[in-house]
């Protein structure tokens, strides 16, 4: 009896998803290093608080404490006077590795652009380890970021949030426990792909109607799913009573739903579980995106771009959504005309604004930092009072929160993953480089230390055969 119901407990649904070993899980894990003492710097500590001449210790790969503290015996120890130190940059919209360099044919495994949705689609499986963005990157400050995929699609696949650093594996990169996105679309992307091959949609109406339709799929799926739980269930409960059997007979009554990825990743978001994160330019279609959320009950993590994001900004603060956006990019197309430099400035509402500054660029990561420095600046001449210690939250805090990690890394806090960036001087200088990147303590990057300055196979192969 036991045996039977174990051997089926196998194929039961936890809330639509199967209810099994992790598929492609993380094997990352945190190489041991020996205690860092940071000391006498400038702390942007990522939660709103600026702390001068401060130290931290760094030990067994967490933030062992900020201000004082016992200090372990073998403890390398960095002077930062006159250093400003900051957590690790997070880039919450990123195309590493899906769209490395060389940007050739080849390597383009951004969009799977074969059908409106591809949700069973997941971006970890096209990243390329290799490409050189992740270290140029790494020198810019940036230890965290989510690989999405493209924005051809309405539904594009599941996003994967990643530590930065080498590895021959997307699986040895993949960020311990944070939750996956789902990519999501709207406006000129879809509707021009779909629509120049004469296919559906091609109209923004034809947008709505098709995610309504996905949804309404699966709404049906995890019903199902949840009917044959219930099922199980019952024939568990009723084991005492029930012989070997009638036990039997309850199961093949209730045999599963066949499994379906692309409905699978669509109950995940309907459950919570997976994060969704919409490209979306215009404000009136936040809104609609935000009614269709209500009509079938999942949460909008993140609008991205969002260039009139600040039309709707209190929209976005009392329904909890983060705005992931440029500092200036704007009018590249129509749905991006009305954009202003303050945009990300407004959405910052003090007490429950959640703005962020992303990327969407290979080079735009590299600065992440420069990138927040003109939304800061903007805001500060349009009348708003937005110092460092309120900024820097844009590219640490808030991007962790975007990403559903923000209990872990985003902050410097006792606790916290010893994820952290030393600058030689404050972070939203033109000037400011970074001089030391740590990632769970151990340092990552130090400019002109080729040790700690890895290189792609692929880069190192286009010197063979050069006249040195």
């Amino acid at each position: 009896m036991h045996k039977l119901l174990s051997l089926t407990l196998l194929f039961t649904i936890a809330g639509g998803a199967m209810a099994q070993d992790e598929a492609f899980p993380s094997t990352y894990a945190a190489p041991t290093a020996e205690p860092t003492l940071l000391q006498n710097a400038t702390l942007l500590t990522g939660d709103g608080r600026r702390l001068e001449n401060t130290s931290l210790l760094l030990a067994n790969g967490v933030i062992a404490w900020v201000g004082e503290g016992e200090v372990p015996p073998e403890t390398t120890i960095v002077d930062a006077s006159e250093r400003w130190i900051t957590p690790g940059l997070i880039d919450v919209h990123s195309h590493l590795g899906v769209y490395p360099s060389p940007g050739v044919a080849a390597h383009s495994d951004g969009n799977e652009a074969t059908a409106p949705v591809t949700a069973e689609v997941w971006a970890e499986h096209s990243i390329w380890p290799q490409d050189p963005g992740f270290t140029r990157a790494l020198a810019g400050g940036v230890t965290a970021m989510q690989i999405l995929p493209g924005s051809a699609n309405l539904f594009g696949g599941r996003g994967v949030t990643i530590k930065n650093v080498p590895s021959l594996s997307y699986q040895a990169m993949k960020f311990p426990d944070a939750p996956h996105g789902l990519k999501m679309a709207c406006g000129e992307n879809p509707k021009r792909v779909y629509g120049n091959r004469n296919q559906s949609p091609s109209t923004r109406m034809g947008n709505v109607a098709a995610y309504r339709s996905a949804w309404i799929r699966a709404q049906r799926y995890q019903a199902d799913w949840d009917r044959y739980n219930r099922a199980v269930a019952d024939a568990a409960n009723d084991d005492a009573a029930d012989s070997n059997a009638s036990m039997a007979d309850a199961l093949l009554a209730n045999t599963p739903p066949k499994r379906d990825l692309e409905l699978e990743t669509l109950a995940g978001a309907l459950r919570g579980d997976i994060l969704v994160h919409m490209h979306c330019y215009r404000a009136d279609e936040m809104l609609t995106i935000l009614d269709m959320a209500k009509e079938f009950g999942y949460r909008v993590g993140t609008f991205h771009h969002g260039v009139e994001a600040y039309k709707v900004a209190d929209t976005l603060a009392e329904n909890g959504v983060c705005g992931a956006l440029w500092a200036d990019w704007w009018g590249f197309k129509i749905e991006a005309y009305d954009g202003i430099q303050e945009n990300i400035a407004l959405v910052d509402r003090p007490d429950d604004g959640c703005a962020i500054v992303h990327s969407d660029s290979d080079e735009g990561i590299q600065r992440l930092n420069q990138e927040a420095a003109k939304a800061m600046v903007r805001g500060n001449r349009a009348g708003l009072d937005i110092p460092p210690e309120r900024a820097i939250r844009w590219i640490t805090s808030n991007a962790a929160k975007s990403l559903g990690i923000d209990d872990v890394t985003g902050t410097i806090a006792p606790g916290m993953m010893a994820d952290v960036v030393i600058w030689n001087q404050d972070p939203f200088s033109v000037y400011a480089k970074p001089l030391g990147v740590y990632i769970d303590g151990v340092l990552r990057y130090e400019p002109g230390n080729p040790a700690l300055n890895p290189q792609s196979d692929f880069e190192l192969g286009q010197l063979m055969g050069v006249a040195q």
